[in-house]
């Protein structure tokens, strides 16, 4: 595996694990241990052992009855998280297009996880200065619109857990690091409905965040807005891109079966 600078030499133990778990597709639903050590080439004393660390962690099943292995319920709980992105990310992306032809801002798809952000998806606009986040980039939630937009609708007690687990860094002099202040601005924008970030993560950026529902009701994502301050201020925030952004994140959520 090769980085911008140097090669990072690779975990042999980890490396075979997702090699065994690569084993079970098609129409292997089932596997003995002696055909998992051939198709690995590995001794069957270090297959089972993979094996044992992999049962444990419930990404594999060991059929008492068969005495061969399956994938297991954290597989196919994995494997529905990566659908479920990935049917957010095609629903969206029509809605984030036209949006950006409305503004000419770059419009963003993010998820929560493990309370960070994450970036799924970027429509950039074509202006000559523009804030474009990385795809798969995570960023604190504390400190950006997308993350205060989905934090704001986590049950009250997720909400104190992650106070507890975290602390508030400060990203810029405009960071939010009082828990007791953190609370207080989480409420108000769950009652407005929509997140601003002004330079609390970088200076001279500013975001917009809304919240996206899926059928259940239930907060699966956020549109985010990001762009200069210079552009994100006075009328042309609270007028112009605080709506769009609640118009695309109630479309996207339509589009997600939320009524």
């Amino acid at each position: 595996m090769k980085t911008k600078n140097k090669t990072v030499p690779l975990i042999k133990s980890v490396d075979h694990a997702f090699e065994l778990l690569e084993q079970f597709r098609g129409d292997a639903g089932e596997l003995s241990l002696s055909e998992l050590g051939r198709r690995l080439n590995l001794p069957k004393n270090n297959v089972f052992r993979l094996l044992a660390t992999l049962e444990s962690r419930r990404f594999i099943e060991h059929n008492t009855a068969t005495g061969s292995y399956r994938l297991g319920l954290k597989a196919f709980h994995l494997s529905r998280m990566v659908a479920r992105q990935m049917r957010l990310v095609s629903r969206a992306r029509p809605t984030m297009e036209a949006m950006v032809r409305e503004c000419n801002e770059t419009v963003c798809l993010a998820v929560l996880r493990e309370f960070s952000i994450v970036c799924l998806d970027a429509v950039e606009c074509s202006q000559p200065v523009r804030v474009v986040p990385p795809i798969g980039i995570w960023l604190p939630a504390h400190c950006t619109a997308a993350g205060k937009a989905q934090l704001a609708h986590l049950p009250e007690e997720r909400v104190e857990k992650f106070l507890s687990d975290h602390r508030l860094e400060r990203s810029t002099p405009h960071t939010i690091t009082s828990p007791a202040r953190f609370r207080v601005h989480l409420q108000q924008v769950k009652r407005q409905g929509y997140a601003v970030n002004q330079e609390e993560m970088e200076a001279g950026v500013s975001c917009v965040g809304v919240p996206v529902r899926d059928y259940s009701s239930n907060v699966v994502g956020a549109v985010v807005l990001p762009g200069p301050i210079t552009r994100f201020s006075g009328d042309r925030l609270n007028e112009i891109l605080i709506p769009l952004a609640k118009r695309g994140a109630e479309e996207i959520s339509s589009q997600l079966g939320y009524f």
